[in-house]
């Protein structure tokens, strides 16, 4: 018969939560001595044992040892290999239930750090961009059809929002992790007179859990976690297809550094976006994390089950996922250069001001939906005869509404933002706010 005793070990994956694991227990020893629950020498014994683990660990001269199934049990071992019976007692209070939710909350309040920190490095590149190219005016898209111009500076805003955001979720998801499990045993408690609040305050928590079996069997702040980072990781990817297409030749707005790009084996002339194509890519293994949790979870009985040991490895692959990918595009985006020759151009395209001529001819006291049609009408006679807006004489103007006069050459890409001067608009003015909105936050984070 195979051997399959190697199904339930997860000491693999899950010694990643080592320095959580120690942290955790050597505050729990130190309660157990201030209530007199073991002596003040075990404890003293077990927390400098338990420094020597972790010095071991680091060094790579740990002896892991597979047939202990977790790095619970592993590390457990090994202390009582190094200061004998006195290590039997630093599980007095607790149960691997409570002890593993609190490594896994310890792990994510760090990885969340991390990964705010990495947010900035994003906003701050694009904040840098829009400064860099604060006057730049570009083609706006609906559809991916050429629509009305925008301020390149504005386009690079949109995104730091939408990272603001992620910053907001994740600051959320921590707030709701802020709760202390340990003391909750395996399900009911634990019946010695343990001081959880002063675990609490030495790990750095918020407040305890209220409810035992709640504490031993929530997994909702892993769920929100992976809700953050599939989010995160969407907006990382519509920015992605961007730089793709903005990247090719077809569009020719943006060159990435070389660093960032890839050649074909057979076509010398390829220069391929593959860290953005990448990065768009990985959001699909983010977004199937978030439905593995969510499934591990849905049909699961009060209070702990074996099924949460499923928790772990793809909320690591998430964690690695995101916080790599993020450093990418902080490194990349600084050193992407615009064709502000290109872009400027197809902004000034006659085409993209048709709506600013239908605001003209409302000014002239035209209904707005009669002035769209006009303007609707003189782009299809346009495209009939190949010729631009800009081509059309006044005369010819006229043939389709007597409101034009010589004002409508004054109709420029320039003048379009420009005339988009309310809160929000890609207007000049309005953009430098939004500048330095974004430049206060960064400041105020410290991300600067």
């Amino acid at each position: 018969m195979t051997d399959h005793s190697d199904y339930t070990v997860s000491i693999h994956y899950d010694r990643r939560l080592y320095r959580q694991d120690i942290a955790g227990s050597k505050a729990h020893a130190a309660m157990l001595a201030r209530q007199g629950i073991i002596s003040q020498d075990d404890a003293d014994s077990i927390i400098a044992g338990l420094g020597k683990v972790q010095d071991e660990i680091e060094r790579g001269d740990f002896p892991w040892d597979p047939s202990l199934e977790d790095l619970h049990m592993n590390i457990e071992r090994r202390l009582t290999d190094l200061i004998g019976p006195a290590a039997g007692r630093l599980h007095t209070g607790r149960s691997r239930n409570d002890q593993v939710a609190l490594d896994m909350r310890l792990y994510t309040r760090e990885a969340i750090a991390d990964i705010v920190a990495a947010l900035r490095s994003v906003q701050r590149a694009l904040a840098q961009l829009a400064e860099q190219h604060a006057n730049v005016v570009m083609p706006g898209y609906t559809h991916l059809q050429r629509a009305q111009p925008v301020l390149f500076a504005h386009h690079m805003l949109a995104y730091f929002e939408m990272f603001q955001r992620d910053i907001g979720r994740f600051t959320d998801c921590a707030a709701r992790m802020d709760v202390l499990p340990l003391g909750s045993g395996a399900l009911a408690g634990v019946p010695y007179p343990t001081d959880r609040h002063a675990v609490a305050e030495s790990l750095g928590f918020g407040e305890i859990s209220p409810n035992s079996m709640d504490a031993v069997a929530d997994r909702d702040f892993l769920a929100e976690f992976h809700a953050a980072a599939a989010i995160a990781m969407m907006h990382v990817s519509r920015l992605s297809e961007e730089i793709v297409i903005w990247s090719s030749r077809e569009f020719d707005f943006v060159r990435l550094a070389d660093e960032f790009t890839t050649g074909s084996s057979i076509m010398p002339q390829k220069r391929n976006p593959d860290f953005a194509e990448i990065a768009r890519g990985k959001t699909g293994r983010v977004y199937g994390s978030l439905m593995g949790i969510l499934t591990v979870l849905k049909g699961l009985p009060l209070t702990y089950n074996r099924d949460l040991q499923e928790d772990k490895e793809g909320f690591f692959d998430t964690v690695d996922t995101l916080l790599s990918t993020l450093r990418v595009f902080a490194d990349m985006l600084p050193g992407m250069i615009l064709n502000t020759e290109r872009v400027e151009s197809l902004a000034g395209e006659s085409y993209m001001l048709a709506t600013d001529m239908a605001d003209y001819l409302v000014g002239k006291g035209v209904p707005f939906r009669e002035a769209h049609g006009v303007m609707r009408r003189l782009c299809q006679h346009c495209e009939a005869e190949g010729k631009s807006l800009a081509d059309l004489r006044l005369d010819e103007y006229r043939e389709f509404s007597p409101h034009f006069d010589d004002g409508v050459y004054a109709i420029t890409a320039a003048a379009s933002v420009a005339a988009r001067d309310n809160p929000g608009g890609t207007a000049p003015n309005r953009v430098a706010e939004g500048l330095a909105r974004a430049n206060k936050i960064l400041r105020e984070a410290g991300a600067v």
